[in-house]
């Protein structure tokens, strides 16, 4: 089993940042890759980034490329999203959540990954 827990969300101005971070325990070696979603209220859930290996192999959606960044501490093994030039279309739960095969990291959906964080809030007020 692998345990994830997020933090760092919380409310933001437009145009402001913040930093999610998603703390791994458990089995963390059966771990293929990470991503983070994200889920606004009435709007499936959606990918956002996600990243593998030493962080060199990383993925974004259009929605986020160029103001998210993800990244990763393995000494701490710890996932960020550092998150720039928020807009309010960016408010959602947003969840960590970790695949643990090739097959289930490349899904998209979310659907097929294995584990998953309890969620934090991001809220960006215009």
């Amino acid at each position: 089993q692998v345990q994830l827990v997020e933090s760092g969300g919380g409310l933001v101005q437009a145009g402001g940042s913040l930093r999610l971070s998603c703390a791994a325990s458990g089995r963390i070696n059966s771990i293929y890759g990470m991503g983070w979603f994200r889920q606004a209220p009435g709007k499936e859930r959606e990918i956002v980034a996600r990243i593998r290996g030493s962080g060199v192999s990383t993925y974004y959606a259009d929605s986020v490329n160029g103001r998210f960044t993800i990244s990763r501490d393995n000494a701490k093994n710890t996932v960020y999203l550092q998150m720039n030039s928020l807009s309010p279309e960016d408010t959602a739960v947003y969840y960590c959540a970790a695949a643990a095969s090739a097959a289930h990291y490349y899904d998209l959906s979310g659907s097929e990954y294995d584990y998953w964080g309890q969620g934090t809030q991001v809220t960006v007020s215009s």
